[in-house]
């Protein structure tokens, strides 16, 4: 299928690994011109060479996570077809022992960094009568984990801001919407996963197993997901041919939320 993607461009953050990084690489292997962003000049590097593979990418040294970071980029990016707010960090903490300067710095990185970037990109969107932005959350933004309150905040915010744009779109060729993937494989998952099982030590399908079966019992799939699986949801709605799709929430696994809210 021919996503009608060749000559836009794009810009994903958090896209030096992960979920990011599928994004950026399944956008340029679609046509689109392709900005990743990364907080250093190795990975970043590493990223550019694997997007670079697909298609056309431009890499820009910056951390969307601060202000200044931010500032970095539209600096070098001012104009954009479609966004991708990819960028985020996550953690199992007990929400006792979550102090304030977490509870800020998970909001920064997580909802500040979209909410500067679309301040500065969806004017021009409306403008020019076409655009895509698209949030990056996660089913913890619906199916708060007891074990990462901070994080599941975060992420149902993310939700409030990408309908309250959409509502901002009526009658244009603009959209704003939300992905909200399950626990999606990574380096990172896996030690997760790790930290919340009973035997740490046990083959890493057992671990998987228990944490399905104990952490999330109203998995569908019963399994991570890939983030190649993500990134072809993702896009589809930076295509044209997901013009009638806006101010969603769309579920990359399934459980109890609503697949469309």
């Amino acid at each position: 299928m021919d996503l009608q993607l060749k000559g836009k461009t794009a810009l994903v953050t958090g896209s030096t690994a992960g979920i990011g990084l599928a994004i950026a690489e399944r956008l340029a292997a679609e046509g689109a011109d392709v900005t990743i962003t990364g907080r250093t000049q190795d990975k970043l590097d590493a990223a550019a060479d694997k997007v670079g593979t697909h298609g056309r990418v431009r890499a820009v040294l910056a951390d969307p996570g601060t202000a200044e970071g931010c500032e970095t980029l539209i600096a070098a990016v001012p104009q954009i077809d479609i966004l991708v707010n990819n960028l985020g960090i996550y953690e199992a903490k007990p929400f006792s022992d979550i102090t304030d300067a977490d509870w800020f710095r998970f909001f920064e990185i997580n909802v500040m960094s979209g909410i500067r970037l679309s301040r500065h990109y969806f004017p021009g969107m409306l403008e020019r009568d076409w655009g895509r932005v698209i949030f990056i959350a996660s089913e913890s933004a619906q199916l708060i984990p007891a074990e990462m309150v901070h994080y599941g905040m975060t992420k149902t915010a993310q939700l409030a801001i990408s309908r309250g744009l959409a509502e901002q779109t009526r009658g244009t060729n603009v959209t704003v919407n939300t992905v909200q993937p399950g626990p999606t494989r990574s380096e990172g998952i896996v030690e997760f996963i790790r930290s919340t099982v009973s035997n740490k030590d046990a083959p890493e399908a057992e671990r998987e197993a228990e944490f399905f079966e104990k952490m999330r019992p109203l998995s569908l799939i019963r399994r991570l997901i890939d983030a190649e699986e993500v990134a072809a949801m993702t896009a589809f709605l930076a295509s044209p041919l997901a013009a009638v799709t806006n101010g969603a929430a769309i579920r990359v696994e399934g459980g109890m939320v609503p697949t469309i809210a």
